[in-house]
């Protein structure tokens, strides 16, 4: 009962009940709740180390910046998902009109920092693609690749602007999309805000994923895979947080020497080759079920979808004389 009790003393207020309202609605850091409810920010701070300790609202550092939202299941969560039905006063709606507009200020503050970025950034990118074919042509493979199989809950290794998250939010039940760049994330908050299915997006290493062994239901690695110094580790690692049976789907060059992207887009690796790929895979526990090439331009795109390995795979049927082989062989 003493949970319930702190609960209730932590929202008995109308500056902290108008912040649970707002991050109902969407992510926000400190300084945007600030803009929002016209108050300073150690003001809010201290109503948000309330909703903390409470166990009402999370906090999440991304970079030098700390984002809030409303904790998931238990008693806050069936409180809070019953926030519409409440019977607010002529006055709180008053209120929660007015934030309602203020929060749509800071919607359009994120996407003109967006395109702010990418006008300081598009000179390279527009360099890169330009060296394959066109990104349309990468997404509909992609889409066909994954096309009838279960997505369930969505991991999007190094999503970038939010780019896959986006088009492969109508199939899945629920996304989470991870990136080490704070500036990524923020261009991808904006561009996703819309989205109906819930969408996290969280800042993390792919190479120390913040989440529980056999946890998701499929991964997808777009152009991200080169950026890798131990790829095989990255490979390994998302092969540990897949459930079995689900896939991975790693979108990336095939190897190539244009050795201009390790200076204009910090490129480690200059693209994998199958048998790379394959090697990896088997090692990490996942079957390679398909590839595909898409050539044209300088680069030559792949395609490389694997399956992790389930209580109902078959090992391979030894044969004759395999034994003597490997002896031999060694």
């Amino acid at each position: 009962m003493t949970e319930l009790l702190d609960i209730f003393r932590a929202l008995a207020d109308p500056t902290r009940l108008r912040i649970v309202a707002l991050l109902r609605e969407m992510e926000l850091a400190i300084g945007e709740l600030a803009v929002v409810l016209g108050q300073s920010q150690p003001r809010v701070s201290r109503h948000v180390r309330i909703l903390v300790d409470a166990a009402i609202v999370e906090r999440r550092r991304e970079g030098s910046w700390v984002f809030l939202r409303v904790a998931q299941g238990g008693p806050v969560g069936d409180i809070v998902a019953r926030a519409e039905s409440w019977a607010f006063s002529p006055r709180e709606e008053r209120v929660i009109a007015h934030d309602a507009r203020r929060l749509a200020a800071v919607r359009i503050e994120r996407a003109a920092s967006a395109e702010r970025y990418f006008a300081e950034h598009a000179p390279e990118w527009d360099a890169i693609r330009s060296r394959h074919v066109a990104e349309s042509e990468v997404e509909a493979a992609m889409l066909a690749m994954m096309h009838n199989r279960r997505l369930g809950h969505l991991l999007d290794i190094g999503t970038g602007t939010g780019r896959m998250a986006e088009i492969f939010a109508p199939t899945a039940r629920c996304i989470t999309a991870l990136d080490r760049s704070p500036e990524m994330l923020r261009i991808a908050r904006s561009k996703l805000a819309d989205q109906t299915v819930p969408i996290d997006l969280i800042q993390g290493d792919f190479l120390n994923l913040p989440m529980d062994d056999a946890s998701i239901d499929s991964i997808i690695i777009h152009q991200a895979l080169h950026f890798a110094h131990e790829p095989d580790r990255v490979i390994a690692e998302a092969s540990r947080v897949l459930r079995g049976g689900g896939h991975l789907l790693v979108v990336d060059f095939a190897p190539h020497e244009d050795e201009d992207l390790r200076a204009l887009a910090a490129h480690t690796r200059l693209g994998f080759s199958d048998a790379q790929i394959r090697g990896w895979f088997a090692s990490a526990g996942l079957l390679l079920e398909t590839t595909q090439a898409l050539e044209g331009g300088k680069l030559a795109v792949k395609l490389w979808l694997g399956r992790r390995r389930s209580d109902d795979d078959q090992p391979p049927i030894a044969r004759e004389g395999d034994g003597q082989r490997k002896r031999l062989a060694t």
